[in-house]
């Protein structure tokens, strides 16, 4: 009996699955892991500056995600999506990196979400991009990246890592709730305590910037 045809023999690298590509990388197309590390060297790596706060330690972080990704290849179930479990990873890794430096945040997280978004029409989810165009009369791009990040690093790591996962990720509850061994209800009451904490830092700041400027 013939073996099945290969329906990718003739997809180019670039175009295949995440998860076909990290398959024949297993099974020894060395090739294949630089492809994925390419297609989401800028995704990854905006991710991990948001989470460790620094660009040097995401750099570093990145490399941790991707050595894990070859060690842990063979445990890898392949009928998951390749993308979830590379996220869980790099976060796992950012977390390491953070419980080295002894960082320790608190906030208090007892305060509602300030509306859907900010003045400006931004969602808060919005203000989370890197090198994001300032609307007119606003902060300029570097300024309102530096806020971002000031907000992101007041927040308990659990917040903030899982406001990040569901932002880069986009995925549902359920998925979160897979990815990171939680309960669904936990997933929905950290994001909205993350949601929360962000808005609310967000909105000090911005309280106590106008107030600087009147």
């Amino acid at each position: 009996m013939a073996a099945p045809k290969d329906k990718h023999r003739d997809t180019p690298l670039q175009d295949l699955p995440d998860e076909v590509l990290f398959d024949r990388y297993r099974k020894g197309d060395l090739t294949c892991l630089r492809v994925l590390i390419d297609r989401y060297r800028d995704e990854l790596y905006r991710f991990l500056v948001r989470l460790v706060g620094d660009r040097t330690a995401a750099e570093d972080v990145f490399q941790e995600t991707f050595l894990q990704i070859h060690l842990s290849s063979a445990s890898f179930d392949m009928e998951r999506r390749f993308r979830p479990w590379l996220f869980t990873i790099a976060a796992n890794k950012g977390r390491d990196h953070l419980r080295r430096k002894g960082r320790r945040q608190t906030l208090d997280l007892s305060a509602p979400v300030g509306g859907a978004g900010s003045e400006d029409g931004l969602t808060y989810v919005d203000l989370l991009k890197i090198n994001m165009p300032g609307p007119e009369n606003r902060l300029d791009e570097a300024e309102r990246d530096a806020r971002v990040q000031q907000v992101l690093e007041a927040m308990p790591p659990m917040l903030k890592e899982i406001l990040l996962l569901a932002y880069f990720q986009r995925l549902s509850y359920a998925n979160i709730a897979e990815d990171l061994g939680i309960p669904l209800g936990t997933v929905k009451s950290r994001l909205h305590a993350a949601v929360a904490s962000f808005a609310q830092g967000w909105n000090r700041m911005e309280a106590n910037s106008d107030r600087a400027t009147s």
